[in-house]
């Protein structure tokens, strides 16, 4: 409730100023008149005097910028001596010249105050930042490409890293079945040249994604992500033709093109 009084007081104070102030300025515009008419005179005078419009405004300013003079003016300009006839005007420079040196000016000294006063960082140290920062963008956008991948669009990976995430992989979720080495227990041998359901690349991840339920394997792709799958499809490939101990029989179909795939992997 205060502060409703207290803005309609305020309001009230506002406007008696304002009508004061217009009253004011009425009764000071009165004594002119009456005390001094020749200002008046004047002032009226200034009213009727004709104003520049626009486009001579800009015409004008564009004048000024450029350094234009008019021809009404040259005689002006004339500098007291002559080569075999030939006059030489003095033009001053070009505000718009002028303003760009001043700038470069500026701008130098900026440059040294800022790379050589407080230490900024030199072409080598940016080149390094620039570098640092496309290769965390390259990262990233690498991560959000390889969880896209399937069983149409994965690859051969034989990076260290790759081989590494998918051994570790394997030996958590795999080796019950399949042994430590890939050999091969409940389930098949994944070391040889006979597969059961293909072996390239594609077969192994479609294999590992959805599983085989007729013959207890379960499918994969709700416990491990895409990468994870490629992964550890390209850790089986790997391990082929190693023949560990004690490696199981061969099952499935003898699939000649495993060895190219796998000696690419190699």
């Amino acid at each position: 409730m205060h502060q409703y009084v207290l803005m309609g007081a305020l309001i009230v104070v506002m406007v008696v100023v304002l009508v004061a102030a217009i009253v004011l300025h009425k009764a000071f515009k009165t004594i002119i008149q009456v005390t001094m008419p020749e200002l008046e005179q004047q002032i009226q005078a200034e009213k009727h005097i004709e104003r520049p419009t626009l486009k001579e405004k800009v015409k004008k300013g564009v004048a000024k910028i450029m350094g234009l003079r008019p021809l009404s003016e040259e005689e002006d300009l004339v500098i007291d001596h002559a080569y075999d006839g030939i006059k030489e005007l003095d033009n001053p420079t070009p505000a718009w010249f002028m303003g760009l040196f001043y700038v470069t000016i500026a701008f130098g000294i900026g440059y040294l105050v800022f790379y050589y006063v407080f230490d900024g960082p030199n072409q080598e140290q940016e080149y390094e930042q620039e570098m640092l920062m496309a290769e965390n963008q390259r990262k990233a956008f690498l991560e959000t490409q390889a969880n896209s991948v399937d069983e149409n669009s994965v690859e051969i990976d034989v990076s260290v890293e790759t081989l590494s995430e998918g051994k570790a992989i394997f030996s958590q979720n795999c080796m019950a079945c399949h042994g430590a080495a890939g050999e091969g227990g409940i389930g098949p041998n994944l070391t040889d040249d006979y597969w059961l359901h293909g072996g390239t690349i594609k077969h192994v991840f479609k294999t590992i994604k959805y599983g085989v339920p007729d013959k207890g394997m379960i499918a994969w792709e709700q416990q491990l992500s895409p990468v994870q799958i490629a992964q550890v499809a390209n850790y089986i490939l790997s391990i082929h033709g190693t023949n560990p101990a004690n490696a199981k029989a061969p099952q499935g179909e003898l699939v000649e093109q495993t060895k190219a795939t796998t000696e690419q992997a190699e």
